[in-house]
């Protein structure tokens, strides 16, 4: 899969049967339709990650193309005080998380944030980042 932001090659990490598309370049995130609910515990965290969920037309930001279809995507803000900014598919393929983003949106929608998943994501995306700033492959 192309990203969608810096057009390089994305790889794929497997957690629990999840495939998460990564650019390596940019850091940012590729999560299909329903991946982002399956990483949450609770039916309680899945519920609550929808209800966060507020698209709004009038951003002004960049619109990114779809990696499946290629539509523009739309600008959804996470959360009732609309700090997190992320792109979904207008065709409901999935959602695109800048670097960083992945963290935060999973913070507000998880009530246990002590989770395993949670910290073997962050492990995995810290590695490759600490490597790719000392020096390791581009």
């Amino acid at each position: 899969m192309i990203c969608p932001v810096c057009e390089n090659p994305m790889v794929v990490l497997e957690l629990d049967q999840i495939e998460i598309d990564h650019c390596l370049h940019c850091g940012g995130i590729w999560l299909d339709a329903g991946e982002l609910e399956l990483l949450l515990d609770t039916d309680e965290d899945r519920e609550r990650l929808k209800s966060f969920l507020i698209e709004d037309d009038s951003v002004k930001e960049k619109k990114y193309p779809c990696p499946i279809c290629n539509k523009k995507m739309k600008k959804v803000f996470v959360g009732e005080e609309k700090k997190i900014l992320i792109d979904k598919c207008k065709n409901n393929h999935g959602l695109w998380l800048d670097k960083g983003e992945f963290d935060d949106v999973i913070e507000l929608s998880s009530q246990n944030r002590e989770r395993k998943i949670i910290h073997l994501l962050k492990q995995m995306f810290e590695s490759k980042l600490s490597s790719k700033n000392n020096g390791g492959s581009k």
